[in-house]
């Protein structure tokens, strides 16, 4: 493990005697909490010794969830659909911007509901009793993540108007709250389905729901088997049929559906006051389920099984016109009416019951709260993004100058990059928060481990795109030091190179020079051929991509050029004075060939170079002793003094022509 940057405070638990247990706590690498506990020996295994063990180190990962393979596909799928809302941001407006932030909802849901499934059918599948544990858990909260965002869909996104509002509620109610169809098949498929056990709850069920096509098949089924209660089903049959729905795109008013309820009501009230159903209890009671009784409704509350399933149920057959600033008051009714008070809600109907309260911040605040949301704020993140795109989190900023949306999409993007892939999503996230994104990603893309060459051009190119000049020149030194380590001079030399670093390129130019020196031939010849205008850097490295130079034209036979350009590197002083002797050393070939390469004026230069490099004047070096540099010095004066002779035979011969 990495150590931490500072020694962990100790801290005592509460309740514990201080001599025989306490803990260190500190943030390590990777978003882990570190956890040093110190017990005495013996004290776990129940028998207590003098003096203390070895210390044990607990580490608690702050985002578990992104370890999981199926929620992955949740984060990667949502990425997608959040980066695309924030580009389309601006160039909608007016009744198409509502309808593509319905569509982003919905397509926010249909990832949910595709990561329930396959978590579903893994849990079905396994056999490990503990992982079967951990996926039916994150199914039940997938299951209660999209309960929560579709009836936010429906409150704040398409903010459905009065009359449609109900139809919306009974969509979400018959997608989420009690799947009747496994009943309905088992019922159908038996010998006499009206005598199945489970028949008239089916029928209950569908009424309760309002799918009546549903209901009025079942009773047909009833009325063929048994003639004698044909009458009682063809009239409550004709009751579901002629029951008013105001259909989304009617052009009917809410007066008109109004009257054509009220009418309704008062034919159903007729037939239960005659005692039409009184000989069939069950038909009796689907009777005042139309009438709205509100007791015959919580007579069914097994069937139900939540209180916002009573609470559509109710609206539906009492108050099908209802507005939305008025589900408040009939929301908390119906929580009210549902428990009886025999239990307290959880924390998901403390949720429901913020959405219903048109509550958006306390939504947001429950969810946070509690286990729904997920560890890794995925879900606060994104439903408050998509929010604050209808404009509804405006007026909320939180006490350090972030909004609402900006703090919890960072939250989330931190936890992304605890992870060695999904830190690149988390990168996109960072760029749409404007106030500290930046911040959070510079801070964030430091602690990014550099495995590989790729991970840390990809790292790289992140951060080049997004002028982040510090972190690109931190990167590249970090790169060119392990090449440095692993002796890949040529890739240590590029990224110094692609650092603007001066100092260690200079250092790495060195090490090119040094092996010449040992080997006679230099490594990674295309880099070096190919400095360019990069050669600039430093003087060292001119020097390398110069001398490399002066080796090719040696190589190609353009001696001349070659010689003008080993003569401007001594001269110019910016060859190493350690590296003098082997410019002097490498001239040698050039004085010795059969035509004069060097003019007096630059022997002359040569001699001069030579002289200084013996007499000490640069860097004080000196060959005393050595008799291997006293023999080099010998021959190169030799060789300096007939090329001089020849190049002045050559010189005065030219001028008396």
């Amino acid at each position: 493990m990495e150590e931490l940057d500072v020694e962990p405070a100790v801290t005592l638990i509460p309740g514990v005697d201080s001599n025989r247990k306490q803990m260190c706590f500190d943030w390590g690498p990777g978003e882990m909490l570190v956890c040093e506990t110190l017990f005495p020996k013996g004290f776990i295994s129940g028998r207590e010794e003098k003096g203390l063990g070895c210390p044990n180190i607990f580490i608690v990962r702050k985002d578990q969830d992104v370890y999981s393979q199926t929620l992955r596909k949740l984060f990667n799928e949502s990425h997608g659909i959040f980066v695309g809302l924030q580009k389309s941001e601006e160039e909608l407006a007016g009744k198409s911007k509502k309808a593509q932030l319905v569509l982003v909802s919905k397509n926010y849901r249909s990832v949910i509901r595709a990561c329930m499934e396959e978590m579903h059918q893994l849990a079905i599948s396994t056999r490990d009793p503990e992982l079967q544990c951990q996926h039916s858990t994150q199914v039940c909260i997938l299951s209660a993540m999209e309960l929560i965002w579709n009836l936010c869909e429906i409150i704040f996104v398409e903010i459905a108007p009065a009359g449609h509002l109900l139809l919306y509620l009974l969509d979400w109610v018959r997608l989420h709250v009690c799947d009747v169809d496994s009943m309905v098949r088992e019922v159908l498929n038996s010998e006499n389905p009206s005598k199945h056990k489970d028949f008239w709850n089916a029928v209950d069920i569908f009424v309760l729901q309002g799918r009546m096509d549903e209901a009025r098949h079942l009773l047909s089924k009833e009325a063929s088997a048994n003639p004698t209660s044909m009458g009682m089903c063809r009239i409550l049959d004709d009751l579901m049929k002629k029951m008013p729905v105001l259909s989304i795109g009617s052009t009917q008013t809410l007066t008109e559906m109004e009257l054509k309820w009220q009418h309704w009501h008062e034919e159903c009230q007729q037939y239960l006051q005659d005692g039409t159903f009184a000989s069939n209890p069950h038909m009796e009671s689907i009777c005042k389920i139309l009438l709205g009784d509100e007791n015959a409704i919580l007579e069914k509350r097994e069937l139900m099984t939540t209180w916002y399933h009573f609470l559509v149920t109710r609206l539906l057959y009492s108050h099908p016109t209802v507005k939305p600033v008025e589900l408040r008051f009939y929301a908390q009714s119906s929580l009210d009416l549902f428990l009886e008070g025999e239990s307290s809600p959880e924390p998901l109907d403390s949720i429901l019951m913020a959405a219903f309260e048109f509550e958006i911040h306390q939504v947001i605040k429950e969810c946070r709260k509690c286990s729904i949301a997920l560890s890794n704020w995925w879900f606060v993140a994104h439903l408050t993004d998509l929010l604050d795109h209808c404009k509804l989190l405006q007026s909320h900023n939180l006490y350090f100058g972030s909004n609402m949306r900006e703090f919890l999409l960072l939250e989330y993007a931190s936890g992304l990059f605890s992870h060695r892939c999904l830190w690149q999503l988390g990168v996109d996230y960072f760029d749409y928060c404007p106030e500290y994104g930046k911040v959070y990603l510079e801070l964030h893309i430091e602690r990014i481990p550099l495995n590989t060459e790729q991970k840390a051009l990809k790292v790289l190119r992140i951060c080049e795109q997004r002028q982040m000049h510090e972190q690109v020149r931190s990167i590249c030194k970090i790169m060119a030091m392990k090449a440095v380590r692993n002796n890949r001079l040529g890739s240590a030399l590029s990224w110094s190179i692609r650092a603007k670093d001066a100092a260690f390129a200079t250092l790495i130019s060195d090490r090119f020079l040094k092996d010449y020196c040992e080997r006679g031939s230099f490594s990674d010849l295309d880099l070096i051929d190919n400095l360019g205008p990069s050669m600039l850097l430093s003087d060292r490295l001119t020097f390398l991509g110069k001398y490399r130079e002066f080796h090719r034209l040696y190589g190609e036979k353009r001696f001349s050029e070659a010689a003008k350009l080993l003569l401007m590197l001594m001269t110019a002083r910016i060859a190493p004075c350690s590296f003098w002797m082997t410019l002097l050393i490498d001239a040698l070939p050039l004085l010795e060939q059969k035509e004069v390469i060097f003019s007096a004026e630059q022997t002359y230069e040569l001699m001069r170079c030579l002289e200084d490099l013996t007499a000490g004047k640069t860097d004080n070096q000196k060959f005393q002793g050595d008799d291997i540099e006293t023999t080099k010095v010998d021959i190169l004066r030799l060789a300096l003094a007939r090329n001089l002779a020849r190049a002045i035979v050559k010189e005065g011969t030219l001028e008396g022509s």
